[in-house]
């Protein structure tokens, strides 16, 4: 477990494409995990939130398996992950909030 100095708790809420394969999910999820602890985030919470459909078409995507992460890192860590996330195939949409 990592010590941080400048801590923030986050949620980040993600839209993953799992087009033709069920299963997939719990893959995406896993490797969205284990990049999270590569980057050095403490994941506290994830919430599996089941297949929606989406408000609008992204990318020719009408539904996607919403999952939740609650993580604490540092403030200066999000718009990197951000970056690493949107070059993500599988991941169609990302949403971040800072948790008071």
């Amino acid at each position: 477990m990592h010590t941080f100095i400048n801590t923030r708790r986050y949620e980040v809420l993600f839209a993953l494409d799992t087009q033709g394969r069920e299963e997939g999910s719990k893959e995406i999820i896993e490797r969205i995990e284990n990049t999270l602890t590569a980057e050095g985030v403490n994941t506290l919470q994830v919430q599996r939130l089941e297949k929606r459909e989406l408000a609008y078409e992204h990318r020719r995507l009408k539904t996607a398996y919403y999952v939740n992460f609650v993580f604490e890192a540092e403030p200066s860590l999000i718009e990197r992950l951000r970056q690493r996330f949107k070059l993500d195939e599988e991941i169609a949409l990302q949403q971040y909030c800072s948790v008071l």
